[in-house]
């Protein structure tokens, strides 16, 4: 099989064990820069998936509540297969990702409504799910132990 140049079109999929947590690429820019990007996988690849609303709400969330805990998230975005999410980051490192990433995962089993989540300050408002994200995000952190066991 021939390189890609998109790094997760390398992974194979078949012989990940969901959910983990795994470093996805790091590029050097230069001036002490370094951007991280992590794969925050939520659902096993072509075995399940989040609904869109789900997805949508824990991608307002995080983006809003993990920035709480780290100056160095740069974006929080949900990958297109919808089982799971990517966090790029500024030279943050798997210890401190996990520390924020658990503290606004909790927060968000512990919110009330999903931040922006109106016409105004999104594109599809209507389109979330708290019940359902605080599920997906009950069912990630039951998991933390095995954050790190990325391969089955």
């Amino acid at each position: 099989m021939t390189k890609s140049n998109v790094e997760s079109f390398d992974l194979d999929h078949r012989l990940v064990k969901a959910p983990y947590v795994r470093v996805a690429g790091r590029k050097e820019l230069g001036g002490g820069v370094e951007i991280i990007k992590y794969d925050l996988r939520f659902c096993q690849p072509n075995k399940a998936h989040l609904e869109m609303a789900t997805v949508h709400s824990i991608e307002h969330m995080m983006a809003n509540f993990m920035r709480d805990y780290t100056d160095k998230l740069i974006g929080f975005a949900p990958m297109g297969c919808q089982t799971g999410f990517y966090a790029i980051t500024n030279n943050m490192e798997q210890d401190e990702l996990l520390s924020a990433l658990e503290s606004a995962l909790n927060d968000i089993l512990n919110a009330t409504e999903v931040p922006a989540a109106n016409e105004r300050q999104c594109g599809w408002g209507a389109n979330h799910d708290l019940a359902g994200a605080q599920a997906a995000v009950r069912n990630y952190l039951a998991h933390k132990d095995e954050w790190l066991e990325v391969m089955a």
